[in-house]
């Protein structure tokens, strides 16, 4: 008999639940839902589980492609490579928690990403992460910066698992929202690739890994599924607590046990605990699971099934297993030095009954919990603010004559300054895979055994997408899909991590409309399959929403390692050329905003037709092995991308010699943001054969100069508009983030 106290409206709005959803739940269940139970349903309908607000437009995704083996409802993408490898991948937030404990919040991010993984059958080879701050002003942006780095770092390089790229952005739209987005990326043989389901009735559910504590508590439901006040600091109780140490041994565990024929499906304890995992499981497989929460392995006395239900403790996992196998899967997870216990049996009945001590506290029909959250159709409006702020008139902005102390300062801006304070705080070389460190367009891993590469992007420009949704989530495609071709590496899937503000209100639902279409256009012209994401809204504090940030990671196969590209000059006497089209753009721009604290305007134009012809003549002048160097021209254009294709390289240092000719600005020219170009270095004599194929691929191609000794110097109509010392522009791009973020506040 399931112990009856009855819940009311008030405690349903208190723990998340608006009162149609509560009335819902009522009218599914054809009774009041108790206090166990309304705990489920808070976590399981809030937004962060259900996507209820989201639904509807993720559908409009491409999902499907020749090498997509497992697209999104999983824990991951999986991607075919060939010769029965494939790749699992998948990018996730953990915002908030990040903001109220930026050391555990990142880390546990990095903790639940590396789960969502090799819960598939993969190792994870390799981690990036999206990160966003406040203006460098902010009394918090330091603290924050600081932790969320350690945080990345301590889990990371104890774990085992190499973090080899990501970015950085500072704007004053995160001073009340940073966003921590967390990717990982696995390997697994085709044939051992594993599924979240439950079924076989009579088998096992085993629970293993770390002790169940009262730790993150409704962090997925009243946490991640609301928006920030001045309650915030209250919620630090909600936030988990990581433990790398546990997770490396969950991790050799898990693969272990995945090697023997026990399992039938597994899964790890992420957002909603024990919660979600028993439920999704029993959902996808169609069954039911009867749950004994008295066998499961506590560290605090006197947990209720609720709280035991809710926790969010990490590291943790749960197995279906073979009956006749549960002896054999619990003495290798003790033999890892893990807590493991049958907690449960799959039933055929499609419910989930929660017991203790022989007690019912829950029994849900997995449909209702799953499934029955309605999709909302929000209502979406453009916001009142594009109407105020969609036109630059480049003759209001003073032209400067000479550009090199515009290029200062923008290099030594935190959103293209080196991110190396930040790098050298990683363990990018542990698994000895990583081929290109941090710091060139992509990042490039070796697949041993083969000749293979697989090359890793992440990318979002959120003041384009602040500016137009829908064109700055294509650019975000475009551009990290850039990168990936300038690494050498034909892109082969994205996932996505689309970080907005508050659903309830419309102009936020128009954005999170417009960036989703954007993306959707984008991959379907690149051909490009999103095979698994993750939303994360109410990304606002005080009503103040931070800018729309759908953030994308792309993967690339590069199929001979030995034509694998990076994004620094080789050298000297190279010819320098951009592929591409330079248009007078400056709106949106890095420039405008570094230059003249104006962030307005309409993004640069982007023609995908063009990206595509420009992505796919890079990637052939490499595979030829025509290239020395090939580098995307993004955040402070052309002169920055000049510079640092100079001076990032690991051994020596270069300057450049341009000539431009054209009646465009002078500073459009130099750091204006037009899309779809790639600077390229090559041997003087290849540059006939390369004007050749560019002819006769259609694209935009120039010689602009060469690679020289001491200085960067640009000419725009025989008239010099950049001369500096390399040296001094590298000293200055180098420090610049490492030095702010050692400052004491």
């Amino acid at each position: 008999m399931t112990i009856q106290d009855k819940t009311t409206l008030e405690q349903a709005k208190a723990h998340g639940l608006t009162d149609d959803e509560f009335h819902r739940i009522c009218d599914l269940l054809e009774r009041v839902p108790n206090f166990t139970e309304l705990g489920v349903f808070s976590v399981m309908w809030s937004e962060h589980c259900s996507y209820k607000s989201s639904r509807p437009f993720l559908r409009k995704l491409p999902t499907e492609g020749p090498r997509v083996l497992q697209g999104p409802g999983e824990n991951a993408g999986v991607v075919d490579i060939g010769d029965g490898q494939a790749v699992v991948f998948k990018i996730e937030s953990h915002n908030h928690p990040s903001f109220v404990e930026p050391r555990q919040g990142a880390a546990t991010g990095v903790g639940g990403i590396l789960r969502d993984v090799f819960t598939m059958g993969a190792r994870p080879i390799g981690l990036l992460n999206s990160l966003r701050f406040g203006e460098k002003d902010n009394p918090r942006t330091r603290y924050l910066l600081n932790g969320v780095v350690d945080g990345i770092a301590g889990y990371g390089n104890c774990v085992g698992v190499p973090t080899v790229g990501g970015e950085i952005y500072f704007d004053k739209c995160y001073n009340g929202n940073n966003l921590v987005n967390a990717f990982c990326i696995g390997l697994v043989d085709t044939d051992k690739i594993f599924l979240g389901k439950a079924t076989g009735a009579g088998n096992a559910v085993i629970y293993f890994g770390s002790k169940t504590g009262r730790d993150g508590i409704h962090g997925a439901s009243l946490l991640a599924s609301s928006e920030f006040d001045e309650t915030t600091e209250e919620k630090r109780p909600t936030v988990q607590v990581g433990d790398p140490f546990t997770e490396k041994l969950l991790i050799e565990a898990t693969l272990e046990l995945l090697q023997q024929d026990w399992v039938v499906g597994i899964q790890d304890m992420g957002a909603a605990g024990l919660t979600s995992s028993t439920f999704e499981m029993a959902s996808r497989g169609e069954t039911g699971v009867e749950l004994n929460v008295s066998k499961v392995p506590l560290r605090e006395e006197g947990m209720t099934p609720y709280e035991i239900l809710l926790s969010e403790s990490q590291e943790r996992m749960l197995a279906v297993v073979k009956a006749e196998f549960e002896e054999d899967a619990i003495a290798l997870l003790k033999k890892w030095d893990l807590d493991a216990a049958v907690v449960g049996r799959v039933i055929e009945e499609p419910v989930v009954r929660i017991i203790q001590n022989d007690q019912v506290y829950a029994n849900l029909p997995v449909s209702i919990v799953v499934d029955g959250a309605l999709d909302l159709r929000r209502k979406t409006a453009k916001p009142k603010y594009l109407l105020e702020i969609d036109h630059v008139d480049l003759t209001e902005l003073p032209e400067p004559e000479r550009g090199d102390a515009a290029l200062k300062r923008l290099l030594g801006s935190l959103n293209i300054a080196s991110r190396e304070w930040v790098y050298e705080q990683y363990d990018h070389m542990v698994q000895t895979n990583t081929l290109v460190l941090p710091g060139s367009d992509a990042s490039v891993l070796r697949i041993k055994g083969s000749t293979k590469g697989i090359a890793l992007s992440v990318d979002c420009n959120s003041r384009y997408c602040f500016l137009d949704p829908f064109r700055g989530a294509q650019i975000a495609v475009a551009e990290c899909s850039r990168n990936i071709v300038c690494s050498g590496a034909e892109p082969i899937g994205l996932t996505n991590c689309l970080n907005f503000g508050n659903p309830e209100k419309p102009d936020i639902m128009w954005q999170f409309e417009q960036g989703v279409l954007g993306i959707a256009e984008a991959c379907k012209f690149l051909d490009i399959p999103v095979v698994s994401g993750n939303v994360s809204l109410y990304n606002e504090t005080k009503g103040v929403a931070i800018h729309p940030t759908p953030t994308v990671a792309v993967v690339g196969l590069i199929e001979d390692i030995n034509h694998t590209m990076t994004q620094w000059f080789k050298h000297e006497g190279d010819c320098i050329a951009l592929i591409g089209l330079t248009m007078e753009e400056l709106a949106a721009s890095e420039y405008l905003n570094v230059i003249f604290d104006v962030t307005r305007g309409v993004p640069p134009l982007l023609e995908l037709a063009r990206e595509r012809k420009n992505q796919h003549l890079c990637l052939d002048l490499i595979r030829e092995g025509l290239l020395h160097s090939a580098h995307d021209c993004a955040e402070g254009g052309l002169a920055v991308a000049l510079a640092e294709s100079c001076f990032t390289g690991p051994k020596q240092t270069f300057g450049a010699e341009i000539s431009l000719q054209s009646t465009l600005r002078k500073d459009a020219l130099a750091f204006g943001e037009s899309q779809s170009r790639i600077l390229i270095s090559f041997a003087p004599g290849q540059r006939t054969l390369i004007q050749e194929k560019a002819e006769k691929a259609g694209v935009d191609f120039e010689v602009l100069g060469s690679v020289k000794g001491k200085h960067l110097t640009m000419k725009i109509n025989d008239e010099e508009y950049i001369n500096t010392d390399i040296a001094v522009l590298k000293d200055i791009w180098k420090n610049a983030l490492g030095d702010y973020a050692r400052q004491i506040a």
